[in-house]
């Protein structure tokens, strides 16, 4: 399931991302890869605040739809 469709507060594995090499370099340099926890903070005007190793981080909607979780 694409981590854009998780709930506010659920916490899961990913599982792997998609996408091109580009946007996958890109959302592995920030944390996104298989294996780490990732938890939905907050959702705000169709963006996300993500939790993923111990950090922060605000992504688009179409971003996290390329990030596939357990």
């Amino acid at each position: 399931m694409p981590l854009s469709m998780l709930h506010i507060g659920e916490i899961r594995h990913v599982n792997r991302v998609r996408g091109k090499d580009e946007t996958r370099r890109f959302l592995e340099d920030l944390g996104f890869v298989a294996g780490s926890i990732v938890s939905v903070i907050s959702e705000t005007n169709g963006n996300l605040i993500v939790k993923v190793k111990e950090s922060r981080i605000a992504i688009s909607k179409n971003l996290a739809g390329k990030i596939f979780v357990d």
